[in-house]
């Protein structure tokens, strides 16, 4: 990279992915300066350029053999910007409806050309210039549908469960508005996990926490999420935000 560089083929920023063991952050990083290319893992990579955008968007498309298809609503996802790790999902996406159907008619194309069983989640840029870019895709159950657990009509674990047994897919529309909130391990915190003010949130009305049951935290280390359900996407998003500077993921 340094070679690349120095002939004027890549300049900063850039951004970097290890080309395995990639995941929600981990195996990602933005690289600004010369400083930072000593502290990428080594080993296979892709480099990618920066890319201005307005909303980091994300569908969720389900098929199962049969052929039938459904799409969740298009979300919008909120990045820290230091670890990478997303921070916030929000559904609905707040984004005007031609670009909504852009998303989806992409996701869509997408599902076709992998002929894929069961879930498959297309991340895109919605760029400066309103264009729809594919970021990453995953064909699993992923962070961007938590939502659906208390916000949907039928959640994405229990779709693609219906997908893999061949059986009719639930409906995708939203119940009411919902925002995750991803709970990751605090800075300066390694070992046996607490919640800290985990009684203060479950005070407040729609504030469900999901624990995933890890019993060690370190930083960033993803412990577990929470959703905010609300008729107004708005003011889930407030709550939101209120909930993560609430929470705090800590050791004993």
């Amino acid at each position: 990279m340094k070679d690349a560089i120095a002939k004027g083929k890549l300049s900063f920023p850039f951004v970097w992915k290890s080309a395995s063991m990639g995941y929600d952050g981990y195996g990602v990083k933005i690289v600004q300066t010369n400083k930072e290319l000593e502290t990428l893992l080594e080993g296979a990579c892709l480099i990618e350029e920066m890319v201005s955008f307005t909303h980091e968007l994300a569908v969720i498309i389900c098929r199962r053999a049969q052929g039938e298809r459904v799409n969740y609503p298009v979300v919008e996802s909120e990045f820290h910007p230091t670890s990478n790790q997303v921070e916030y999902v929000l559904c609905p996406a707040r984004i005007d409806k031609k670009h909504a159907e852009k998303a989806i008619e992409i996701a869509t194309k997408v599902s076709e050309a992998y002929d894929h069983i069961g879930l498959l989640a297309v991340e895109l840029f919605l760029t400066t210039k309103g264009e729809m870019l594919i970021n990453e895709v995953a064909p699993r159950p992923h962070n961007s549908g938590h939502f659906s657990i208390e916000a949907s009509y039928t959640c994405q674990f229990e779709q693609h469960l219906r997908a893999i047994l061949n059986l009719p897919l639930g409906k995708t529309d939203s119940k009411t508005a919902g925002v995750m909130v991803n709970l990751v391990g605090s800075e300066g915190h390694t070992g046996a996990v607490h919640y800290k003010n985990i009684d203060q949130i479950l005070a407040i009305d729609g504030v469900i926490p999901h624990i995933y049951g890890k019993k060690e935290t370190r930083p960033y280390r993803k412990m577990g999420h929470v959703t905010v359900i609300h008729s107004e996407i708005e003011t889930a998003r407030k709550i939101a935000e209120q909930v993560k500077q609430t929470l705090s993921v800590i050791s004993k």
